[in-house]
């Protein structure tokens, strides 16, 4: 069955046909491991291992995605909380692959850090130079756009269009408002590394295409990330690859997943709204995490809530109580056809869940024991295909919570809950409102007070 992808260059969905017959080549950015990572973070990661199980079907893949541990914001985390640079990157490192795991998420088949390809990075810049794709001044190397015509193709502006509110540096050093840095001065107490300019490190956009070269060649299958990476970020690496390979086209299918904002507010630190993933696994399961992300298509944005939460777990009951109602646990079987066609359609997950909640309807309605085993095996190879039903019907109902609550119950949470948020502890106030989460209990507040409701 052929895969159709949206493609981000051309505009459009279009079959996906790799270089290779039998091959794909995958690289989706990664973290920046400064912080613990937030439920924007998961959302690529849960899509596009979704992608990679489907593509393993019939390929063999090779999935990089990076981690970038070579970031200004990686040095400030190390000042602000008076440690070294490697112990942060160790620790959000970490705290990033196991979240990835709670969330079922594979590992990738390689999973390189910045750090280890600087020397390679430096190989590029000369490459750029000797071919007159950029320049040094003041110390910098900078990739001049104006060398490359189809700069800005990707994100489909005009180069006048893209300085305002894109993240790109004025500076008095640049021929052009729109050239990148690709080298930069370090000072004594920032890492560097010695270069033909000087002691220095890496510009971030770099990075990206330094690693995909390294493990995937010069041109790429497939090229992943969240659609506020289109400019500048992957705008300026398909730039940089391009010249730095003589004009080789860089990536053939360029996929972008939607953001994520909380109660229509996008999510960030100014707004005070950052929803950890580990806060999010205090409250609910992996497995109703990854559901919730898959709820909706991936090119749309995710407006996430506590009644998504809530609402993604009941979903899963409902699976779990059509396979638990199979007199057989020994389940093999193939993924639905229709359940195929969804996901190659585009990643059409929330139309996927729909024939996965189809099955389980008719397992629920059929009373002969050997169609029950054939549509309960198809229900779990589906669900696999998505990342879903990981656990036996009888784990996950004994790992479910019964914490069902009281009306007089939860008033008196929700006056303890006032009580804590006047005293400015905010972190009782939290694990009040987890709790009455957990339960099934929404709580809204307002100005004439707090409302609470069950989640229908």
């Amino acid at each position: 069955m052929k895969i159709k992808l949206y493609n981000t260059f051309s505009g459009k969905k279009e079959e996906f046909n790799p270089i290779q017959p039998n091959r794909v080549s995958m690289y989706i950015c990664g973290p920046t491991v400064y912080s613990s990572p937030h439920i924007g973070n998961a959302r690529g990661p849960v899509i596009f291992d979704v992608l990679a199980k489907l593509l393993r079907m019939n390929y063999e893949l090779t999935y990089v995605r990076n981690i970038t541990d070579l970031d200004d914001k990686i040095y400030q985390a190390a000042k602000d909380e008076g440690t070294d640079i490697n112990s942060i990157t160790k620790r959000y490192t970490d705290i990033y692959q196991e979240d990835m795991k709670a969330l079922g998420v594979h590992k990738p088949d390689v999973e390189p850090r910045a750090t280890d390809h600087v020397p390679q990075m430096i190989e590029m810049i000369n490459k750029l130079l000797t071919t007159g794709h950029a320049y040094v001044r003041e110390e910098h190397v900078l990739f001049s756009v104006d060398s490359f015509p189809d700069y800005g193709q990707l994100s489909n502006r005009q180069q006048e269009d893209l300085i305002p509110g894109s993240r790109v540096e004025i500076a008095t050093y640049k021929n052009n408002p729109n050239d990148f840095v690709l080298w930069k001065p370090s000072t004594s107490d920032l890492p560097g590394w010695e270069s033909p300019w000087g002691f220095g490190r890496p510009g971030w956009h770099l990075e990206c295409s330094t690693m995909a070269k390294s493990y995937l060649g010069e041109t790429i299958d497939i090229h992943g990330g969240g659609s506020d990476l289109i400019f500048p970020h992957h705008e300026n690496e398909l730039a940089q690859s391009m010249c730095s390979h003589m004009g080789k086209n860089f990536c053939n299918y360029w996929v972008h997943h939607g953001l994520v904002d909380f109660k229509k507010t996008k999510m960030s630190k100014s707004e005070g709204n950052i929803l950890l993933i580990r806060d999010l696994l205090s409250i609910s399961s992996g497995e109703v995490v990854r559901l919730a992300l898959l709820s909706t298509k991936y090119r749309q944005l995710i407006n996430w809530s506590e009644d998504l939460i809530l609402e993604s777990k009941k979903k899963l009951d409902r699976l779990y109580r059509a396979l638990q109602s199979c007199p057989d646990d020994n389940l093999e079987g193939k993924p639905s056809e229709k359940v195929l066609q969804a996901l190659c359609d585009d990643l059409n997950t929330p139309m996927a869940l729909a024939e996965l909640f189809k099955i389980a309807r008719e397992i629920n309605s059929t009373k002969d024991k050997g169609k029950l085993i054939v549509l309960a095996s198809n229900l779990k190879a589906s669900s696999e295909l998505m990342g879903l039903l990981q656990s036996t019907p009888d784990q996950w109902f004994k790992s479910a919570s019964n914490d069902s609550l009281a009306p007089e119950e939860i008033e008196d949470m929700i006056k303890q809950r006032e009580l804590a948020r006047s005293s400015k502890n905010f972190t009782e106030a939290d694990e009040i409102r987890n709790r009455l989460l957990r339960s099934g209990v929404i709580i809204e507040d307002g100005f004439d007070g707090t409302r609470w409701r069950f989640l229908d």
